[in-house]
């Protein structure tokens, strides 16, 4: 069985038709994890037993004549900061690594598996959610399963690139500062960063409390339709996208683009009709507060960590966390301020349209050994600045989905941004921009 032959949204019909059983393919997809995982470094751990009951159930359901769920026998990846009942949840770092096992699935974890989906892996991440590399000190590197010798982007490079490596057709993450976003993108995979509050965060572990956002990445639009129902619990509307507004977000997004991404944003605009652009004022301060934000609350949520077990720590993430505790609450004060006065404008920029397009990112993924990315002319980090359009978009709160864009390089991604709680429309979008050719996951050949 070639688990390359079909899409996600393919498997449950497939399992109702009685083509193979739920059991026979998820052990076949473990398998293929098992062997496959040391080329990419995707999974930290496999959910073998777990994996194998569920699947067993559905077979049995089937074998009944019961509905198995929508999801039904569609294998999934879990980022290492969701609970799953009878795992420890490590968020990626030592330091957590001895806790107690988790005694429920989080909230997202449970709903997908209520809906027929199949947990069969853990993925890497950068520790505590705080980087865009999938560096981990710990668990090493998650390689781009396009080129060996590039970034998968992060913070949920495990769930992107199971994705991409076609380990499993979905995937959850979770999206602070653009980890669902960036690693999306540079995979080539579609990635859903929910309007801020909409999906449950419960059961997952926190890196931003103010910030945090969780998400699905998928195979196809069809199959993060379906997923996105699953997690939110209920249908979507159907969309008349042809009634939709659509413009570029101007200024700051229009800037430090590799030529690749220029042309990609400039084509997927066309396709979109998309003719004029919006300027969204002090960007780049928002970027600036997101920065703020994140690196004051990390570094409160791990103060007792860094007291006593600051060896312990990712020493890039224990050094950004030092530096965040160095903050003055006034600067932080002023951050969220801000942060309000930035969410108005988002607002008032959608007054005349539907839909904003922006780059995910620069460019291509960045190569390991030269992990730097061209920002005003000077090499920056890649780790610390592949967000710098996601960023500015995060202390809004809106919804943004992650469109993988066809190319003959390496991946690139759109983000397309809605209004808060419409992700139907961008789900709508994307499913008619996938018919059309104009946006395809960038998956390994069967």
């Amino acid at each position: 069985m070639n688990t390359s032959s079909f899409l996600g949204h393919e498997i449950p019909e497939r399992l109702k038709k009685k083509e193979f059983s739920a059991l026979s393919f998820v052990e076949h997809v473990l398998s293929d994890i098992q062997q496959r995982n040391r080329q990419y470094n995707i999974a930290t751990r496999t959910l073998n037993q777990r994996a194998i009951e569920i699947a067993r159930k559905i077979d049995s359901l089937i074998a009944q004549g019961k509905d198995p769920g929508p999801l039904a026998g569609i294998p999934f990846g879990i980022k290492d900061l969701f609970d799953v009942a009878g795992q420890i949840t490590t968020a990626g770092s030592k330091i957590l690594a001895q806790d107690t096992v988790a005694k429920t699935d989080a909230t997202l974890v449970e709903r997908l598996i209520n809906a027929g989906a199949i947990p069969v892996a853990m993925t890497n991440m950068d520790e505590f959610a705080y980087g865009f590399a999938t560096d981990n000190a710990h668990h090493g590197q998650t390689l781009n399963p396009h080129d060996a010798q590039c970034l998968a982007g992060g913070s949920s490079g495990g769930s992107a690139a199971g994705v991409a490596a076609r380990f499993f057709p979905l995937s959850l993450g979770s999206d602070t500062n653009g980890s669902i976003r960036v690693p999306a993108s540079l995979c080539g995979v579609w990635g859903l960063r929910a309007t801020q509050g909409r999906l449950p965060t419960t059961g997952s572990y926190p890196f931003v409390h103010s910030l945090d956002t969780v998400g699905p990445f998928a195979d196809s639009a069809s199959s993060l339709k379906l997923c996105f129902e699953a997690l939110s619990a209920s249908p979507l509307q159907k969309i008349d996208t042809s009634t939709l507004r659509f413009a570029r977000l101007g200024g700051w997004f229009t800037e430090n683009m590799a030529p690749e991404m220029e042309t990609a944003i400039a084509q997927l605009a066309k396709t979109l009709k998309a003719e004029h652009s919006i300027t969204v004022p002090e960007t780049e301060r928002a970027r600036a507060a997101a920065f703020l934000i994140s690196a004051s609350e990390g570094a409160s949520l791990h103060f007792e960590h860094l007291k006593y077990h600051a060896v312990d720590f990712d020493p890039a993430v224990r050094d950004r966390l030092f530096a965040g505790a160095l903050i003055p609450t006034t600067t932080i004060a002023k951050a969220h301020r801000f942060r309000s006065w930035f969410r108005r404008a988002m607002h008032s920029a959608f007054e005349t349209v539907d839909i904003l397009i922006a780059p995910a990112v620069v460019g291509p993924a960045p190569r390991f050994d030269q992990p730097f990315i061209n920002i005003n002319g000077e090499m920056v980090s890649a780790r610390a600045n592949l967000g710098i359009y996601t960023q500015p978009l995060t202390l809004a709160g809106f919804p943004v989905l992650t469109v993988p864009i066809p190319t003959q390089g390496l991946p690139l991604g759109a983000q397309l941004i809605a209004k808060p709680g419409r992700e139907d429309q961008l789900l709508a979008i994307g499913e008619d921009l996938e018919r059309s050719g104009n946006a395809k996951a960038n998956l390994l050949s069967a």
